[in-house]
């Protein structure tokens, strides 16, 4: 997909422009008004511009709840998060906030929700008020983390499951007071999932590392020592800069982000300053494993240098 220069009115398919920001993840998005409704032309540029870029980038958009929430919808369904903090009248929107007596704790790399049994297709996150400076986002392509694997630890990792749980999650529950049996009725309601190590993209066909440091316990089958060495070295693919790409914030700025591409990171750099957004996330499918399946489109890996030497088998 190329950079489109088409001028036409607003939210019109072809006034939409798609500016790369890395060569193979996150783009910035231009042309639309998010407050005004999206034709199907132009929300089908966003899906494909997404799954193309993993991550998309919107500036300037000065939005209502009710904007929000419709332009998560028509991406899905929208979930419901059990343990955040909802927006009052909007169950579907997590408020996020951190300032001086609640610093900043997403900086680990992850993936959303991966402790539930179908885990999000994606998040819509708004920065409602932004730090002076600080409180940048990083998003990592998984499709490059994978690729950039050494053959005989695709191979071994292939066709695998591991175990994800909202175990941090948990230990929120009991510093807030919450008993036994309700700590119990939430283990039943939310068992701990088994996903693919590598999971198919449903949509591209495409294969990307499906493990995170924030809720992936175990690989399955395999002794502990061996299970945590394979799954730090997973985990260490999201850190080289050539699969990443980072968003500076501003007020009124929209990540739109695939989770099943992609991982972000939180930067905590910005205490005791306020930090203030609101999430919509569309609920995805049950992750699989196709070696069969074909990717819908495939390019060379454009990294090379040190990272392709290091990750030879």
């Amino acid at each position: 997909m190329t950079v489109a220069n088409a001028r036409a009115s607003v939210n019109d398919a072809s006034a939409i422009t798609i500016t790369p920001q890395s060569p193979t993840i996150g783009a910035v998005i231009g042309g639309l008004d998010l407050s005004c409704d999206l034709s199907d032309d132009a929300t089908a540029v966003i899906r494909a511009a997404l799954l193309e870029w993993k991550v998309l980038f919107f500036r300037d958009q000065d939005i209502t709840t009710e904007d929000h929430l419709a332009f998560g919808r028509r991406f899905g369904e929208l979930e419901i998060h059990p343990f955040g903090q909802g927006k009052s009248g909007h169950p579907e929107v997590l408020a996020i906030q951190h300032d001086e007596d609640s610093p900043g704790y997403e900086n680990i790399w992850h993936s959303d929700v991966t402790w539930r049994l179908q885990p999000s297709l994606g998040s819509v996150l708004r920065l409602v008020e932004a730090p002076d400076i600080g409180g940048d986002t990083l998003f990592a392509d998984m499709y490059a983390a994978y690729e950039g694997l050494p053959n005989d630890i695709k191979e071994t990792i292939d066709g695998r499951v591991a175990r994800h749980d909202f175990a941090g999650f948990r230990r929120g529950l009991r510093r807030r007071g919450a008993t036994d049996e309700e700590v119990a009725e939430f283990d039943a309601k939310y068992p701990n999932p088994e996903h693919p190590v590598v999971r198919t993209h449903p949509e591209t066909g495409r294969k990307a590392i499906y493990v995170n440091r924030a809720f992936t316990e175990e690989i399955v089958g395999m002794d502990k020592e061996e299970s945590d060495a394979l799954l730090e070295r997973l985990y260490a693919q999201a850190s080289f800069p050539e699969y990443q790409v980072r968003f500076s914030w501003a007020k009124n700025s929209i990540a739109f982000w695939d989770n099943r591409a992609c991982q972000h990171y939180a930067v905590s750099d910005y205490w005791p300053q306020r930090r203030s957004a609101e999430r919509v996330t569309v609920i995805g499918d049950t992750p699989y494993y196709d070696a069969e399946q074909i990717p819908v489109e495939t390019t060379a890996s454009p990294f090379r240098g040190a990272i392709l030497r290091a990750n030879r088998s």
